[in-house]
């Protein structure tokens, strides 16, 4: 790109800030610096047209993990660890309620549920018999019991005659979440070009020197909030995950409300707008879906649709109106990676799945290492 004067002077000229990634964890650590630093001057470099990776394409679930993932997460953490987790994605959703306000980001707590196939009889026994000793694990955060088992109202077949419930659980509007953080970040002269791709980065001792597909420049700290696309730039324990989504055309008297979750987690699905969103079966080829590639593939959809037609909406016409997919940044922690990486770089990456309940708290966790 052949840069003007004015444009390398007023974009790319004594930068104190600059983080890569628009994302919810970019966004949330420019609201933070320009908070701790009225007067830096930040800018965001962005590869997609939009937030790239699963800010803008998530499915919107305001929770903090179903009755069998947090049962999953005690085979491989401490009972520590997982309460830990737990609690970071109860603040960060609390975080993220407070810095955008519920009416603009149309969070809804109405509650999540978790469905159990008929034929997995040793998942159902198990949660019902652990049900008790996660209530009690999680009452330090909650002060109350999260889990309990209901009938199932809303009709669904092939699964057992009770789910599990999470009155806590919530869901909100993605891209009104996403409008409402570019918004603030704006509004506080924090500076964002798109279609901007950091290709590497070198450092000394007081300045960091970026090259995009643009532009070559210096910045007195770098911050990188890339999540699944992290391995690109940096080092660590963090993979791409990819998750392919689909959304019905509007159903008339959708009788479906809330937040759901299927087989241990890996199959999840809302209403929106009278429609079904549904999501997942990455588990299903977990090789294939490690990748950075925004594709669906004939496998995972064709599962989603059978499930569809089969256990969410067995009685009812539907079509499909849209499919996409995100790309997420996962590893085998599920505990963030937050870290200084050098004299003047830092990251935050490796949400594991758990953007919208970590991303706002990631975001500044990752602006309180600029000393």
């Amino acid at each position: 790109m052949n840069l003007s004067y004015w444009e390398i002077k007023t974009w790319f000229t004594k930068v104190d800030f600059t983080i890569v990634g628009s994302g919810i964890v970019g966004l949330t650590s420019a609201l933070w610096l320009k908070n701790r630093f009225p007067k830096s001057n930040i800018l965001i470099l962005e590869k997609g047209v939009l937030p790239q990776g699963a800010s803008t394409k998530n499915a919107g679930f305001a929770c903090f993990g179903s009755l069998s993932e947090i049962i999953d997460d005690l085979q491989s953490h401490s009972e520590q660890d997982v309460l830990s987790l737990v609690k970071k994605r109860v603040d960060g959703l609390s975080l993220l309620r407070e810095t955008l306000g519920d009416t603009s980001i149309n969070y809804k707590e109405l509650g999540g549920y978790e469905l159990f196939p008929k034929e997995n009889e040793e998942l159902f026994n198990t949660c019902t018999e652990q049900q008790n000793n996660i209530n009690k694990l999680l009452n330090p955060v909650f002060k109350d019991d999260v889990f309990s088992f209901k009938e199932n109202s809303f009709n669904f077949k092939n699964i057992k005659s009770e789910y599990s419930f999470n009155k806590f659980e919530g869901q909100i509007n993605t891209g009104k979440m996403m409008s409402e953080l570019l918004k603030k970040v704006l509004s506080l002269g924090v500076k964002i070009i798109n279609s901007c791709v950091v290709e590497s980065f070198s450092e000394d001792l007081n300045t960091v020197k970026i090259k995009t597909n643009h532009i070559e420049f210096q910045t007195s700290k770098l911050l990188i909030a890339t999540n699944g696309f992290a391995s690109r730039l940096i080092d660590e324990a963090v993979k791409p995950a990819r998750a392919q989504v689909l959304i019905t055309k509007p159903i008339k008297d959708l009788h479906i409300k809330g937040t759901f979750h299927l087989d241990r987690g890996y199959y999840y699905f809302r209403n929106i707008d009278n429609r079904i969103l549904f999501g997942g079966g990455r588990h299903l080829d977990f090789k294939t879906e490690e990748t950075e590639e925004f594709n669906e593939t004939e496998r995972i959809q064709n599962s989603l649709e059978t499930i569809l037609k089969e256990t969410i909406l067995p009685d009812t016409d539907f079509e499909i109106d849209h499919r996409w997919s995100g790309i997420m940044g996962v590893g085998k922690q599920k505990n963030a990676i937050v870290k200084q990486l050098g004299n003047n770089v830092y990251c935050g990456v490796r949400l594991g799945g758990m953007g919208i309940a970590i991303g706002s708290i990631v975001g500044k966790e990752l602006a309180d290492l600029i000393e």
